[in-house]
């Protein structure tokens, strides 16, 4: 094997990178190493474009293994690994949308990106992947504009400070109180990925101060090792358009772009104007998918240009809006059906969500067991994104990455304000369907699903709101650029920067940058995040008018949840020899029973199910105390008294003597199996289990005293 290592000290961990001929067939490739956490990146590019789809293809994956913990997981029948994981399909987009845009997307061949984690330590994989791939396509010959750095900024939940680098596993729960993820170039931010427990956008932008050195360090790194081992990069020249389809899209559709592109519909005109221009493509170039595929980029970069030109030049948007212009807000809590545990719907302009909220017992807890993670989570949000909420036609059923990034992007902007499990135990899952979409519908799903926790009556602390933040920028002078406030679909589309900010009147807590330009100035994001802050505040009113805070009540139709604490040592009396007896309560009652270990037990059922579960625990873990009085029935007749059962888990002794206040010669003279009888706890013993009763002391009257045999 030839072998070459590099290292580099990054916020006091020792990064190494190794190259060698393990996987000499892929363009590039990189072992990178760090804390006893490995990834192994390969970067390769197709050998021709024949089959392009007609756009850049790139795909990125990132590939945990179970082998990588030292873990066996899997089925009965099946032990290799399965569909991806959340945490894998996450992270490769957090790759995919830091390392996009600095491809020109001329090139038609394929690029593929594959990251393996081959090992987890004590240094997060996600971060070390995403500096791999950037040294696996730096040293490669693929053509790219890198390298870029990557670094976790984290705060610890419990109390610390924020720190470069810092990896606490994943439980399922949160474990941090800012876990942001930033990559950069040349200075500038590539992508963000944040949750944040309502830090201000001052602690924001002092975290990302503190990333972009070590940052500018990784990259530096990295420029040292491409230019002594990376390959000449293939030359893949932008295809020159002909200058007759440029005199045909400006006599047929210029003119029309000009006239409706700065309208009230300008999502309408794009569309228009691109199918216009495919079919006078098709008619005039049959069968020619080159010339195809240059007119469609063509038209892309034209739109680009009048969308850059207003903004820059006129001060224009492409709907007409003043740049610092929240479209139109609706808000709706409840209202759907009183089945439905909540709901709310929000529209801002025509983004429309509606999100719906189930609430379940801790029993209904996600169970995660992967490479990287172990544990329950409690707090769900999922995301849907049908094709007619854009008017299209597709695939219904399935989960793609798109929807994946966007659901978690509002499961970390709630998370912050749910309550704790002690406060309220429940399993709460929001639902959000995207039923109409032009811009943002990850942040208008934020709203909504505010709106539905609110409307279920969870006690969330404040409601959150979340917002997009555009920017054009001036590709010749970055000092010059527009900040878009809400933009809409032809201004994410193609616009430079989607800086989706979310949360409370307190502050942040989630953040989510794409951008399609090589990077975008710090001083730029900060001034977006005021722009993100004074718009929040804005549709915070319009949420807070609909409904302020949450209801009193939860549903009627949710379950109900009762909380009880039992010692540690009676939690195999509940639960019984292989579960017996739980499983009875069960079949009983009709409700779930959950059960901790340090002896918390939840009890949910409905119409009256908990109630009469949660009355079988506390009967089965009672603790009789001396002076106790209760009605008990008689299990068993002794000569020296009667086994009285006063629970169904607990029985206690009569002694003879305590029957009566008088002498009783037999015990059977006064007393019989199953009859139901007063008795009062005179003695306990908790080491023995034993629990002496008294019938005398509490009724002297129950039993009667024989009438004395006449003379």
């Amino acid at each position: 094997m030839h072998k070459k290592e590099y290292t580099l000290d990054v916020a006091g961990k020792t990064m190494t990178a190794v190259f060698s001929d393990l996987a000499e067939q892929a363009n590039g490739s990189v072992m990178l190493k760090c804390e006893d956490t490995i990834v192994l990146a390969t970067a390769v590019i197709s050998k021709d474009g024949k089959n392009n789809p007609g756009f850049f293809n790139l795909t990125v994956e990132y590939l945990e293994k179970y082998y990588a913990a030292g873990l066996i997981l899997g089925g009965q029948y099946n032990k290799r690994e399965g569909r991806p994981s959340d945490e894998a399909i996450l992270s490769a987009r957090v790759i995919d949308r830091t390392i996009r845009p600095l491809f020109a997307h001329h090139i038609k061949n394929a690029v593929q990106v594959i990251t393996t984690v081959v090992s987890v330590g004590r240094f997060d994989p996600g971060i070390l992947a995403v500096n791999a791939a950037s040294l696996a396509l730096g040293v490669s010959d693929i053509p790219w504009n890198g390298p870029v750095g990557a670094v976790h900024v984290s705060a610890p939940k419990g109390g610390g400070a924020v720190a470069v680098n810092e990896y606490v596993p994943n439980t399922g729960e949160a474990v941090y109180t800012l876990d942001l993820t930033v990559c950069g170039a040349r200075g500038n931010v590539a992508m963000i990925e944040a949750m944040a427990f309502e830090f201000t956008e001052e602690q924001l932008g002092a975290a990302l101060d503190m990333a972009m050195p070590e940052i500018t360090k990784i990259e530096n790194w990295q420029k040292q090792i491409i230019a002594e081992i990376g390959k000449p990069k293939l030359v893949m020249p932008a295809p020159e358009t002909p200058e007759e389809v440029k005199v045909l899209f400006t006599s047929t559709i210029t003119p029309k772009l000009a006239a409706n592109l700065f309208g009230t519909d300008s999502k309408k005109c794009i569309g228009d104007c691109e199918s216009e221009w495919k079919n006078l493509i098709a008619e005039k170039y049959p069968d020619n998918k080159d010339i195809a595929n240059i007119a469609s980029d063509y038209y892309h970069h034209i739109v680009d240009e009048l969308i850059h030109e207003g903004a820059l030049v006129r001060n224009a948007r492409a709907d007409g809006r003043a740049m610092d212009q929240v479209r139109t807000l609706y808000a709706q809590a409840g209202g759907i059906s009183p089945v439905l545990h909540g709901t709310g719907i929000f529209y801002r302009g025509e983004t429309h969500v509606m999100s719906v909220l189930a609430l379940g017992g801790p029993e209904n807890a996600l169970v995660l067991e992967g490479m990287e993670v172990r544990g329950t989570k409690r707090f769900m949000h999922h995301y849907n994104f049908p094709p007619y909420s854009a008017g299209e036609t597709g695939r219904v059923g399935g989960l793609n990455r798109r929807e994946m990034g966007h659901g978690m992007l509002a499961e970390k902007a709630l998370t912050p304000v749910i309550p704790d499990k002690i406060a309220f135990p429940y399993t709460i899952r929001v639902v959000s369907e995207s039923t109409a979409s032009n811009g943002s519908t990850s942040q208008a799903s934020i709203c909504a699903s505010s709106l539905a926790l609110m409307d279920g009556g969870v006690p969330i602390t404040r409601p959150v709101a979340g917002i997009a933040i555009g920017v054009i920028m001036d590709a010749n002078d970055p000092s010059k650029y527009k900040i878009l406030t809400d933009i809409q679909g032809p201004e994410d589309h193609h616009g430079d920067m989607d800086f989706k900010v979310a949360g409370t009147r307190n502050g942040i807590t989630a953040i989510q940058l794409d951008i399609k330009v090589d990077g975008v100035p710090m001083p730029v994001l900060k001034e977006a995040l005021i722009a993100a802050k004074n718009a929040r505040y804005t549709i915070l009113d319009t949420i807070e008018k609909e409904l302020p805070k949450a209801r009193a009540d939860i549903s009627p139709n949710a379950p109900k949840i009762l909380v009880t604490k039992i010692r540690p040592d009676q939690i195999g009396g509940v639960i019984g020899s292989g579960g017996k007896v739980v499983k009875q309560i069960r079949e009983d009652t009709g409700a779930e029973i959950t059960i901790e270990d340090d002896g918390t037990v939840y009890v949910t059922g409905k119409n009256g199910a908990a109630e009469k579960a949660l009355e079988i625990v506390l009967a089965i873990t009672h603790e009789y105390k001396v002076g106790e009085s209760m009605t008990g029935k008689v299990v068993k007749i002794l000569e020296i008294g009667a086994v009285v059962a006063i629970s169904a888990n607990a029985d206690g002794l009569v002694h003879i003597s305590e029957i009566a206040p008088w002498r009783v010669n037999r015990v059977t003279d006064v007393l019989r199996e199953g009859m139901e009888v007063p008795v009062k706890v005179v003695a306990v013993d908790p080491e023995r289990g034993r629990i002496s009763l008294s019938i005398k002391q509490a009724d002297p009257n129950f039993i009667k005293q024989p009438e004395a045999p006449k003379a």
